[in-house]
């Protein structure tokens, strides 16, 4: 009783604190100076449609390397922790069986979740989208993959290698702009191209390629590495 009592309070607090926020929350009239300066300048200077992109991966690159370094530090620790014994991984795994269903839906939707990832961050200086989200979607593909055939192994060395890739050349890209353009990520090497086209932007659509395999694979290395230590009896 007492701790159903101790819970009420705590949620009674946040509650309490939630409506104070809410009703001292004014919201901005108008864009602040450095959101007015994004607006103003952001299609002239990186010539992205989506001006979003053109913030995230420009003009706070930083920030972004910094979510790719802090995601692919949380899949390592999965993974570390998830690791298999060799005496474990000589046990078989037992696991329901999908249903057929499950199994002919994943052979025709698994390829198409796997198109439509890449051509979000393909797409994603022109389009809502980019890295981030197209490298979940490929996850999400790998998901069904698995849901349909719990027994299939993943290879973790293609995982590996393009995370590994990937991750290298998001940094030399950002280098290469401090000597072929204004700065890290800055995207402008050999011209921005022609607004609102696949290739413009400058390095933006090769940026986010290199984000959507990064996210990718390293969300992909966390679903496999849940998968292979499931020990779901029939």
């Amino acid at each position: 009783m007492f701790k159903k009592i101790f819970i009420f309070i705590v949620l009674a607090g946040f509650a309490a604190i939630l409506l104070n926020s809410l009703s001292l929350f004014n919201p901005d009239q108008q864009l602040n100076e450095i959101a007015t300066r994004y607006a103003d300048k952001g299609p002239e200077e990186v010539g992205a449609a989506n001006l979003v992109t053109a913030v995230i991966v420009t003009y706070r690159g930083l920030d972004t390397l910094g979510e790719v370094t802090i995601l692919f530090l949380a899949a390592s620790i999965i993974g570390f922790f998830l690791k298999l014994k060799l005496e474990d991984e000589k046990v078989p795994r037992k696991v329901r069986k999908a249903s057929e269903i499950l199994e002919t839906a994943s052979k025709i939707i698994t390829p198409v979740i796997f198109l439509f990832g890449i051509y979000v961050f393909i797409n994603g200086h022109l389009t809502p989208g980019g890295g981030f989200q197209g490298g979940a979607i490929i996850a999400s593909g790998l998901v069904l993959m698995l849901l349909a055939n719990p027994v299939k192994k993943v290879n973790h060395t293609i995982i590996s290698v393009v995370e590994s890739i990937s991750g290298f050349s998001f940094v030399i890209l950002g280098i290469i702009g401090i000597f072929l353009a204004g700065g890290f990520l800055d995207n402008d090497y050999f011209g921005l191209g022609t607004f609102g086209e696949l290739l413009s932007a400058g390095a933006i659509p090769v940026i986010y390629i290199f984000i959507g395999l990064k996210v990718g694979s390293e969300l992909s290395g966390i679903v496999s590495n849940l998968q292979e230590t499931q020990k779901e009896e029939i």
